[in-house]
């Protein structure tokens, strides 16, 4: 045999081992499972906001933290619970989170661009003073002026340099983050889901509702080549897991929740996993509907409509009057 027959020999050798190789390679698919904490997962989290360069406090849930700087002496600070890929925290920050466990804690920077933005020396613009009220003249108000808003920069004579930036525009935010415990109860996780949507703590339940729908009945062969034919339907009992929030005059009154229910509906319905939501509140003892999934429309239990008659001061004895003597 030729040392050329026997190169090309070890030649096909090593080829035949490399590809034996590659074969015993696993997948990315069969890749080790990802361990730790991951998106979709609800954690209850303790943590502390600054800023990088001044070390200016922007948040915390600590009521140490926020004694000691002496802010939100009417607001009530304690760990918050959040669902880890949905954006209730910066993205750097959940990221950090990302794989680790109960109990851990770690720091993370958020840069500006990621957090409230840049600067933008095109957001400074110069007014006319006349177009910001009166007691707001003066250097460092905010001032809302044609849907911004912005914090006022110096007035001089009828002009007014106002800056529309984020009072935070062009920070690093630095957070401190720990881990308290991941939230496995449902209704534990609804009531924090509604506290991040609404800052309301609400009373919550779950229940499996059997109720009566209407399904369409499934034709036969012979009859799916009869275009005139007309689709039939039966009514079934099906089982629907609903979410029922009891209703009170702060929800109906709040502007995220007059604004943005629908929203808010889907979030709770695709989080939780339930097929409904209703919305009750007592009337007169008994229990009323507000609504059910996505809708949630505003309704009364009859029993009150005397009283909400009354309020609206209407003589209900002299309707019926009226009204026999329009029929006679």
């Amino acid at each position: 045999m030729s040392n050329e027959s026997e190169a090309d020999e070890a030649e096909q050798d090593a080829a035949d081992e490399t590809a034996a190789d590659v074969d015993e390679t696993p997948d990315a698919d069969e890749a080790e499972e990802a361990t730790g904490l991951q998106n979709g997962d609800f954690i209850e989290l303790d943590y502390t906001a600054r800023t990088v360069e001044g070390g200016d406090l922007v948040d915390t849930t600590d009521p140490e933290v926020a004694e000691e700087e002496g802010v939100g002496e009417d607001q009530e600070f304690s760990p918050r619970t959040i669902v880890l890929g949905e954006g209730h925290v910066f993205g750097a920050v959940e990221e950090d989170i990302i794989g680790s466990e109960v109990g851990d804690s770690g720091t993370v920077t958020v840069p500006a661009e990621e957090a409230f933005g840049e600067f933008d020396d095109d957001q400074v613009r110069t007014i006319s003073a006349d177009r910001i009220p009166e007691d707001d003249r003066y250097p460092g108000a905010h001032v809302d002026i044609d849907g911004e808003h912005g914090h006022v920069n110096t007035i001089i004579g009828g002009r007014a340099r106002v800056d529309f930036n984020h009072p935070l525009a062009g920070e690093d935010i630095e957070y401190e983050w720990e881990v308290l415990d991941e939230v496995t109860d449902r209704e534990e996780r609804a009531g924090a889901l509604l506290d991040v949507f609404l800052d309301m703590d609400l009373e919550v339940w779950f229940e499996t509702d059997t109720v009566e729908e209407e399904q369409l009945v499934e034709s036969d062969e012979d009859d799916e080549d009869d275009e005139e034919s007309e689709p039939e339907y039966e009514t079934v009992e099906v089982e629907k897991e609903t979410l029922y929030i009891e209703a009170t005059p702060q929800l109906t009154m709040n502007q995220q929740w007059m604004m943005g229910k629908q929203q808010i509906a889907q979030q709770l319905t695709n989080l939780l996993d339930i097929d409904r939501i209703i919305v009750q509140e007592e009337l007169g003892g008994g229990m009323g509907m507000m609504g059910g999934m996505g809708g949630m429309m505003g309704g009364m239990g009859g029993g009150d409509i005397e009283e909400a008659l009354e309020d609206e001061d209407i003589d209900a004895e002299e309707i019926v009057e009226e009204l026999e003597g329009a029929e006679e």
